[in-house]
């Protein structure tokens, strides 16, 4: 579960460019069909058949530099005054995990950037997602993302990492297929070693401190309509909702959107249908 960590300064838009430099990488020149996986099948186990996955979905993951996205943030009661105070205390001085308030902050859309750190051989070893806000470039997530085996878990799992100050925020998401071909992805364990959400922090150099955090869950679900994916994001803590996300995705291109390079490289039972919606929006 290790991850890049920020210093007590800042961690901002760039942190991926200058940790990367300080750890002797290199950013890859971007792509249009960057994704933040290559393929699915990293997540293959006993319990997840990532080639029943939806295709659009995949596409998603696996082209993520060719869509645009669009978020819609809710706070529930009380909570909208504490993620206030820590923006205005913390998040922004720190230009990370600016939680929107508001629709309003969003209003101008989300700035999508993936940063590919490549070793000496030009291999890559880190990907990061940076989500910026177009209006006031404030840095909503900055986060590495890959996978990890947990030892309480048969499948591999999601892994965020969010850098801090002196350690990280770790968020680990069991992955499961809906019956439509839609994706969920679940941090909802009960101790270390389970998926769900961790604190780390540096004690010296190879060595840190790591706390479960059993109260907060999280659960991520994309749906297909059409050609767009739509997303909802839900957030717990002592077992109360405090925050949600919605997402639109869309497609820049109608190449972002081709259902190939699926998981496994196997066709898709929804590839003909997906064709077909195609040729039927081609022709309006």
């Amino acid at each position: 579960m290790s991850g890049p960590s920020g210093s007590v300064e800042r961690i901002g838009a760039d942190f991926f460019e200058r940790w990367g430099r300080s750890q002797g990488l290199t950013v890859r020149a971007p792509r249009p069909d960057d994704g933040l996986f290559d393929s699915l099948e990293a997540l293959r186990g006993p319990s997840f058949d990532p080639s029943s996955v939806h295709p659009l979905i995949a596409a998603f993951y696996t082209r993520t530099a060719g869509f645009d996205l669009r978020i819609e943030s809710r706070w529930s009661g009380p909570f909208r005054a504490v993620g206030w105070l820590v923006s205005r205390l913390f998040a922004r001085r720190l230009a990370q995990l600016n939680m929107p308030l508001s629709d309003r902050e969003l209003s101008g859309g989300v700035e999508s950037r993936l940063v590919k750190l490549c070793d000496a051989r030009g291999e890559v070893c880190h990907v990061g997602w940076v989500r910026t806000t177009k209006e006031r470039g404030l840095p909503v997530f900055v986060g590495r993302y890959g996978t990890a085996r947990l030892p309480n878990h048969p499948d591999p799992c999601i892994q965020v990492t969010f850098p801090l100050p002196n350690g990280n925020a770790i968020v680990l998401l069991r992955p499961r297929v809906e019956p439509d071909g839609g994706l969920t992805l679940v941090s909802d364990g009960k101790r270390l070693g389970d998926p769900g959400f961790y604190f780390t922090v540096q004690a010296r150099p190879g060595s840190a401190w790591v706390r479960y955090v059993r109260t907060m869950k999280e659960q991520l679900t994309l749906w297909v309509e059409g050609r767009t994916v739509r997303g909802r994001h839900r957030f717990r803590v002592f077992g109360l909702p405090f925050m949600e996300f919605t997402y639109t995705i869309t497609g820049k291109s109608t190449s972002a959107c081709a259902p190939t390079a699926l998981a496994g490289g196997a066709p898709h039972p929804d590839t003909r249908a997906l064709h077909r919606v195609r040729d039927v929006a081609a022709s309006r």
